[in-house]
């Protein structure tokens, strides 16, 4: 069988995968502090079993996934009056616990305390200060500086009795060190924890919105639609090709 149709299928293979994650964008357009997944090829040159190539100057290369991206582009913020909301200025992170005890790394700042006085994200995933998760007095009223220093103002206590907590961990580490996760969350390649970085600065009372542009993935899945059907039309000729050489030889 022609070699056209495993290089076709290879391509109409990635086209779909780079549909999924378009698609998983486009979900998450609304989502706080969502980063754009980006999806990552290789060409590949062709080779024969005995590991050489078709030749020095081939044209014909299978499509292979390579480690994916993400988009780290701010997205826009916006101001909600919720005091437990923080929005990350510029680059960083804010550090969180999953639930195997893990450090990960999230955008999103919709905080709030859960029914245990643990300060958690949306997804309820404990907020990591200076000495570990971050609990605040049962019925306080709690509040967060543009540096991350949590403070509480204890139940029946006067307005200016505010108790500082705690000081949310924000890491920033070099570009290209964090992988994302199957759980959403951005996790550092060795596992280790990232070093906590005191210059990372939020905008309080607001969230960071998606960096999705949904009408550029609109436009980004049609044309991955067009490429895909591309393919399965370069697969559909080279089967019509082996049939014909297969007449052919019957002929002779």
């Amino acid at each position: 069988m022609d070699r056209l149709i495993y290089t076709a299928m290879t391509g109409a293979g990635q086209a779909l995968e780079q549909q999924a994650t378009i698609a998983n964008n486009l979900a998450n357009v609304s989502t706080t502090g969502f980063r754009a997944q980006l999806s990552n090829f290789r060409a590949v040159p062709m080779s024969y079993a005995d590991g050489s190539t078709v030749g020095d100057d081939t044209t014909r290369t299978f499509v292979l996934s390579a480690t994916p991206g993400s988009d780290m582009t701010p997205g826009a913020i916006s101001r909600t009056g919720n005091p437990l909301d923080i929005a990350i200025q510029g680059p960083g992170f804010i550090a969180v616990q999953t639930a195997d005890g893990n450090e990960a790394y999230t955008r999103a700042g919709n905080l709030h305390v859960d029914e245990n006085g643990q300060l958690v994200t949306a997804n309820n995933q404990q907020v990591i200060g200076g000495g570990g998760p971050i609990a605040v007095p049962p019925g306080s009223q709690v509040t967060i500086g543009s540096d991350g220093t949590v403070s509480a103002v204890a139940a029946g206590s006067p307005p200016d009795a505010i108790a500082m907590i705690d000081q949310i961990k924000f890491v920033n580490p070099p570009a290209g060190t964090l992988t994302r996760g199957n759980d959403g969350l951005f996790h550092t390649a060795d596992g280790n924890p990232a070093d906590a970085d005191q210059t990372v600065q939020v905008a309080t009372e607001s969230l960071e919105g998606s960096n999705v542009n949904p009408v550029a993935a609109m436009v980004s899945m049609i044309t991955n639609a067009r490429q895909f059907q591309m393919q399965t039309k370069l697969m559909q000729t080279a089967d019509q090709n082996d049939q014909t050489a297969n007449q052919l030889l019957q002929f002779s």
